[in-house]
């Protein structure tokens, strides 16, 4: 059991970009509706593939969508400017 939280904790973090603070989906919401971040649908299409999560967080000063994908059978994680 220690093995696989171990496991999950790194794959975890190794979603996350660099110093990325993800927003609640009421802080998204409000981003999103106040202009300040682009909404999802307009920027799905970079991510490559079917988008089977998403999480809309705060980086460097801008938002970004991080975004597991699935393509190919393989689900990856993509990150994607969101910032207008």
């Amino acid at each position: 059991m220690k093995k696989i939280f171990a496991f999950l904790l790194v794959t975890f973090a190794a979603v996350l970009p660099a110093e990325a603070a993800c927003l609640s989906q009421a802080q998204a919401r409000e981003a999103v509706a106040s202009g300040k971040a682009a909404p999802l649908g307009s920027v799905a299409g970079r991510a490559g593939g079917e988008i089977v999560k998403a999480q809309l967080c705060q980086q460097g000063g801008g938002y970004v969508y991080v975004l597991s994908v699935l393509k190919g059978g393989k689900v990856t994680n993509v990150t994607v400017n969101a910032s207008r």
